[in-house]
C-alpha cells in the first residue's frame, strides 16, 4: 500500500518554488513508520538534503536541512545551511523564513535547530511534541516558549537542490526581500491625489521585451507565469494595438494603482513599426486602449477614437525605454535616430523616463547579497555605458531584468529583480509628479 503525504498539492508547489523547482520524495511518515528518532534515522539517514514537515491541528511547519541528516550526538557537516518555514492558510510559504546559524543536532530523543547556542526549533518524536522558541513564535503568543503536540511528522528527500550553503542563504533572503517588495508595492499610492493610477509606457525596438516585461510583472503578482500580453520573435512587431494593462494582486485581487502600457515596436524601416508621429499623442494621453496602430499613417484629431482633451490621469507618467542587452551595442544608426527622437519627445513633455535592459542571462549576478546596486554588473558594463551615452540617461536610471520568457514556473530570485525594477520605475514617476506645477 502506497504511503501518502498530508502535504497539499499547493503547499508542495510552494515548497518546490522556494527551493528552486526541486522534486520531493517522501521518506518517512511517523504514523506509518513509527514515532521515534531511531525510526526517522533508519529511513532518512544518508539520503541527501531533506525537508522535515510537522503538522498540527492549526499549523504546518517545516525545516530544511542541506546534506545528510546528522548522526546521533554529531553535528551536520553543513552549518548555517538549514532553515525554518511555515505555511499560510492558502498553502503559500509564510515569510520570513528563518535561517539557523548552527547545524542541527540529533540526540536519542530529539532533533534540534539552533541560533548560536539557543534551541529555536526542537522536535521530540517519541512524545510527538514540538518546541518553538524566540523569533519563530507567532506574534499572537506572549509566552517565551511553545510546547505542543503534533499530529504527524513527515520527511522528504529533496532532489535537485544545489549543494551550496550560499545558495540556501540566498533563498531565505530572497524570500524575505520578495515579500518586503510585494508589501511595499501593494501599499503604494501615487504622490498626488490627482492621479489615481500611474501609466507607465513601454517603448523600444521590435523584440526588445516590452510585452514580456508586462507579462513578468503580472506573473509575480499572480504567483504563476502569465502570457496575457502577446509576445513573439518575428522581425516585425507582434504588438499592433496600444494596450493598457492593469496589474491585479492575485487572481481575484484588486487592481494596483499603476498600469503598464504596451506599444508597437520601433522598426529601423521608415514605414514599419510604430509611427514616430504617434508617440507625442501617446504621451499626451490622446490614444485610447486597443487603438490599432498604422505604421504608414499616424493618428490625427479627426480619428473617431482620438481623445481631444485628455486629463492628467490619462497621460503617460513614465516612459521605459526597453532594449535588448545583447544587441544594444549593435543598433543601426536609423534605430538610434528613432530612439533619440522619441527621447526628445519625452523630454519635451517633461515625463519621467528610465531605460530597461532585458534578456539578461546571468540575472542572479545582478542580485548582490544585500539586493542593492542591482544595476552594477561587470558583464554588462559596456551596454550600460552605451545606453547612458546614447540617451543621456543617468546610470542610476538604467535598470536590468531577466523576464519570464520561456519559464513555466515563477522563481523567487527572479521575482526580486522584476519587483525591484518596477519599484524604481514608480520612484522615478513620483519624482516627476512632485515636480508638476501646483495648478
Amino acid at each position: 500500500m502506497a504511503v501518502t503525504t498530508r502535504l497539499t498539492w499547493k503547499a508542495e508547489k510552494s515548497l518546490q518554488k522556494l527551493l528552486g523547482h526541486v522534486s520531493l520524495s517522501l521518506l518517512y511518515k511517523s504514523s506509518v513508520h513509527g514515532s521515534s528518532i531511531e525510526n526517522m534515522l533508519q529511513r532518512c539517514a544518508y539520503q541527501g538534503s531533506t525537508v522535515t514537515m510537522i503538522y498540527t491541528n492549526n499549523n504546518t511547519f517545516g525545516a530544511f536541512i542541506l546534506g545528510h541528516y546528522p548522526n546521533i550526538e554529531e553535528e551536520s557537516e553543513n552549518p548555517d545551511s538549514s532553515f525554518y518555514f511555515s505555511f499560510k492558510k492558502d498553502n503559500r510559504i509564510e515569510v520570513p523564513t528563518f535561517l539557523f546559524n548552527r547545524a542541527p543536532k540529533i540526540t536519542d530523543d530529539s532533533l534540534s535547530f539552533y541560533s548560536c547556542d539557543r534551541v529555536l526549533f526542537c522536535l521530540v518524536p517519541n512524545f510527538k511534541k514540538i518546541l518553538i522558541d524566540g523569533p519563530l513564535r507567532d506574534k499572537q503568543f506572549t509566552t517565551s516558549k511553545l510546547h505542543f503536540d503534533y499530529l504527524e511528522c513527515e520527511v522528504f528527500r529533496v532532489e535537485g537542490i544545489k549543494n551550496d550553503s550560499g545558495y540556501v542563504r540566498r533563498i531565505t533572503r530572497a524570500t524575505q526581500h520578495r515579500e518586503h517588495l510585494l508589501a511595499e508595492l501593494r501599499a503604494y499610492k501615487p504622490s498626488t491625489c490627482l492621479i489615481p493610477e500611474l501609466r507607465i509606457l513601454m517603448l523600444g525596438p521590435v523584440g526588445s521585451g516590452k510585452s514580456t516585461f508586462i507579462n513578468s510583472v503580472k506573473s509575480v503578482f499572480q504567483g504563476r507565469v502569465i502570457r496575457q500580453a502577446i509576445v513573439g520573435s518575428d522581425i516585425t512587431s507582434i504588438t499592433e494595438q496600444y494596450r493598457i494593462y492593469s496589474i491585479k494582486d492575485g487572481k481575484d485581487g484588486i487592481s494596483l494603482p499603476f498600469m503598464l502600457c504596451d506599444s508597437m515596436g520601433l522598426d529601423e524601416k521608415e514605414e514599419a513599426g510604430l509611427c514616430m508621429d504617434d508617440i507625442p499623442h501617446i504621451l499626451k494621453g490622446c490614444i485610447p486602449d486597443r487603438y490599432q496602430f498604422n505604421p504608414e499613417k499616424p493618428i490625427t484629431p479627426s480619428h473617431s477614437t482620438f481623445i481631444t482633451s485628455p486629463s492628467l490621469k490619462e497621460r503617460i507618467h513614465c516612459v521605459v525605454f526597453v532594449l535588448d542587452v545583447n544587441s544594444v551595442n549593435n543598433l543601426s544608426s536609423k534605430m538610434v535616430q528613432k530612439l533619440k527622437r522619441a527621447h526628445k519627445d519625452v523630454l519635451h513633455y517633461g515625463i519621467a523616463h528610465v531605460a530597461l535592459l532585458t534578456k539578461v542571462a546571468n540575472w542572479d549576478e545582478i542580485l548582490q547579497d544585500d539586493f542593492l546596486n542591482m544595476n552594477k554588473s561587470v558583464t554588462y558594463k559596456s551596454q550600460i555605458m552605451h545606453v547612458s551615452k546614447m540617451l543621456s540617461i543617468p546610470i542610476s536610471n538604467i535598470l536590468m531584468v531577466g523576464n519570464y520568457a520561456s519559464e513555466y514556473e515563477v522563481n523567487h530570485l527572479k521575482d526580486v529583480l522584476i519587483l525591484s525594477m518596477l519599484r524604481q520605475m514608480l520612484r522615478a514617476t513620483d519624482d516627476f509628479l512632485d515636480d508638476l506645477p501646483l495648478e
